[in-house]
């Protein structure tokens, strides 16, 4: 497709922007003008205040139910999630939140009802109710009984997560974490120490026995409580879990344990010394009682006896504070769902298995991963500043988080289920600034449907408006913006609706516990790094031997189910070639509504109730699927056309068309400094900015002529009619338009 001219290309989108500006304030209008004259190329991204009026050409809303719990508590049946009262399943399309700035319930309910147009039905509330000392904040618990509240009356779920190590640091004398000099994170010592297990017990108290202030009702007994976490991002297995990094009393309260735990298992330390062939730390001491630990790193490149014994130590010990912690939730009458922690591992493939096994005493599996940008600088981990150095880099395409280097097959979207319990990834993003992460949205709806993912949730709204967020810092993960919350409606409606169908078990693990204990592995590891230099090590045929990491690229074609027991079994991995076609790079899904051509980086739906294309549609050139065709010179667009009355695309009388490119902050500058590197030389300010839309999409239908094209403003409310939906030229500030009967 060729690229107007300029005064064509102006012409068109001074019409567009004269469109979506007439619904604004007059003072609004002449804000924003001078920014598109500004910004060649981009137009302002600034939706109107929402009234949330009848007349919406997307309103998610009725997808929830008309309060949060009236369907029940929520339960696992069958490894779904399931209204208890009625066994009905439901997926979460999610967020965490709610941002901070929300103070009273009116804006809560408000924010709530915005998120549930948008197709939000639950967020996870991810915070603390005590200071960095651990005191008991009674507002904070009352703030969350407030926020649960409010998104109920949105038919909004709520998941709680109370604690996670960065939120302390325990000041000396501490009683129950001795050892702590006011600035040290308490890592690891939850699992062992019952003092701090107890004061952590309070705080679940706090939070959910306290009565509200508004209707007397506890959270225990609130249905629209979905679930809980029991802790946020620890584990044993990860590399936070170092004898010189927790202090000595608290080290020496593990060693103990670990000394305790050995004397059983082999009569005396000595005997256990001696199963060890010698192998010693600095820290033991068989005179006390105690033994200490090896380090991660050796233990799972070296797996002496002794490393094998203490990993066997401390999945006990971690699986053992979970089921321990359940016992204690359900006995204070919480009848929703637990799911236990959500972390990484020192190692994916050997320690991998066992971080997820000790999830298992919960009702369902939780995950994080973000999708990085090669993001560096000072505070780089929270925070977007100037003089930062980040990379533009395709999940579509595979690339590698290092400029330079090979394609990378790991992804957070990837999705194993464990002992056929549900699965959520509780925190994920796309992180900014990567121009890249216009991907997102649609990358999650797609592959969360296709791997039958039961819930994902975004982060984070850091503000309640569809704001930057200017300042001398601004967040890397902000999520209302047009490339985020802006493609929710289609992609929300795609997953919680099923539009695309869940793929066929591709491959099935019947791992051992004792083999996973000697730190033999899986084949199926989760966040590993496989790369194309790797490609040895996959399967050649449907058998899985010993050193085999199985093709990540099966996330893309169907789904994968991972099982423990103490007897094992043989594995069941399905011939991928149909599917998988590394050549043509490209894979296929089993139900063939997916197809990835990651050489190209182009992502195409072709279901019954959604078809559209994503990524380098210039590059794909004409897309022709079941009902419509897609043409776009866009470098970075996405184009989704989705049935909004339960009817495919073929008869439907209302579907909605949604489309983006990329965002940026309005004044965001960078300068290059490397190979495929840039410096932030200015991190921007409001508005957001939208590259401008290019392309046609033709309807295929016989009918097309009939149904009727109306163009919609950022809120998705009518601005314009465009006559029929034979063919629809895209205009350059137009994201939503809603292809209807008249």
């Amino acid at each position: 497709m060729k690229t107007p001219a300029l005064p064509l290309r102006a012409g068109l989108l001074l019409a567009g922007l004269a469109a979506v500006f007439a619904s604004f304030p007059a003072r609004a209008a002449e804000k924003l003008k001078p920014i598109a004259d500004q910004n060649e190329g981009w137009f302002p991204f600034a939706p109107r205040a929402e009234k949330f009026g009848p007349d919406s050409g997307f309103d998610l809303r009725d997808l929830n139910e008309k309060q949060a719990g009236q369907g029940g508590f929520i339960a696992v049946r069958d490894g779904k999630f399931v209204h208890s009262q009625t066994g009905s399943p439901l997926r979460f399309w999610a967020v965490n939140g709610p941002p901070h700035e929300l103070k009273d319930r009116d804006a809560l309910r408000r924010h709530g009802r915005l998120l549930a147009k948008y197709g939000v039905n639950l967020v996870r509330i991810h915070g603390g109710c005590y200071d960095q000392s651990g005191k008991l904040e009674p507002e904070q618990a009352k703030r969350k009984i407030a926020v649960v509240e409010s998104l109920k009356e949105e038919g909004i779920y709520s998941h709680l997560s109370i604690y996670f190590p960065l939120w302390l640091r325990p000041k000396p004398g501490t009683p129950w974490l001795a050892g702590y000099d006011g600035k040290t994170h308490p890592f690891a010592a939850l699992y062992f120490n019952k003092d701090f297990q107890e004061q952590y017990r309070q705080w679940w108290k706090a939070v959910l026995l306290t009565p509200s202030e508004a209707t007397g009702r506890r959270l225990v007994d609130e249905p629209a409580v979905a679930g809980v976490e029991i802790i946020n991002e620890d584990s044993y297995f990860f590399w936070t879990f170092a004898a010189d990094r927790i202090p000595d009393p608290q080290i020496r309260i593990l060693e103990a344990q670990f000394g305790a735990w050995l004397k059983q298992r082999y009569g005396t330390l000595d005997a256990a010394i001696q199963r060890w062939k010698g192998v010693k730390v600095p820290r033991d001491n068989p005179a006390e009682g105690r033994m200490g630990f090896r380090p991660l790193w050796n233990m799972f490149n070296e797996k002496t006896p002794r490393d094998k014994d203490t990993a066997r130590f401390l999945l006990e010990s971690q699986r053992a504070f979970y089921a321990e912690t359940c016992k204690f939730l359900r006995g204070l009458g919480f009848k929703g769902v637990i799911t236990c922690s959500n972390w990484a591992t020192a190692s994916p493939q050997l320690f991998g298995p066992l971080e997820k096994y000790s999830y298992t005493v919960g009702d369902f599996l939780d995950r994080h991963g973000y999708f990085g940008c090669n993001h560096k600088g000072q505070f780089a981990e929270w925070s977007v500043r100037d003089g930062h150095t980040y990379s533009d880099r395709s999940a579509l395409r595979f690339e590698a988080e290092q400029p330079g280097k090979p394609k990378q097959f790991v992804h957070p979207a990837m999705d194993p289920h464990y002992d056929g319990k549900p699965s959520m990834i509780s925190e994920t993003t796309f992180t900014r600034p990567n121009r890249y992460r216009s991907e997102a949205p649609l990358y999650y709806a797609l592959y969360g449907s296709l791997q039958d993912t039961d819930a994902i949730v975004h982060f984070a709204l850091d503000g309640a408006g569809w704001n930057v967020k200017p300042g001398f810092f601004m967040q890397p993960w902000t999520l209302m913006s047009p490339a985020m919350v802006g493609q929710f409606p289609a992609a929300a409606w795609i997953y919680r609706k099923g539009l695309v169908e869940p793929g066929e078990v591709l491959v099935e693990l019947n791992l051992k516990l004792d083999d996973l204990l000697d730190l033999a592995g899986t084949p199926l590891p989760q966040d590993a790094a496989f790369d194309e230099l790797r490609l040895k090590d996959v399967p050649q045929g449907t058998a899985i031997k010993p050193g085999n990491v199985v093709d990540p690229l099966v996330h893309y074609a169907g789904r994968t189910s991972v099982r423990f027991s103490a007897e094992g079994g043989p594995a069941r991995l399905a011939d991928l070639g149909p599917y998988v076609n590394r050549a043509r790079q490209s894979v296929t899904s089993t139900t063939r509504q997916l197809k990835l051509d990651f050489g190209k980086g182009v992502l195409y739906v072709n279901a019954p109730s959604a078809q559209g294309a994503s990524g380098a549609l210039g590059d794909a050139g004409p897309t022709r699927l079941k009902d419509l065709i897609v043409s776009s010179d866009l470098q970075l667009g996405h184009v989704i056309a989705v049935s909004l009355d339960d009817q495919p695309l073929a008869s439907s009388r209302r579907i909605l068309l949604q489309v983006m490119s990329e965002e940026k902050a309005t004044d965001f500058r960078t300068e290059p400094v490397g190979e495929s590197v840039k410096r932030i030389t200015s991190i921007g300010r409001d508005p957001w900015l939208v590259r401008e839309l290019r392309g046609s999409v033709r309807l295929l239908r016989p009918d097309a002529a009939e149904l009727k094209v109306t163009a919609l403003d950022h809120s998705g409310y009518p601005v314009e009619d465009l006559g029929p939906a034979t063919t629809i030229k895209l205009r350059p500030a137009t994201i939503y338009y809603l292809i209807h009967a008249p």
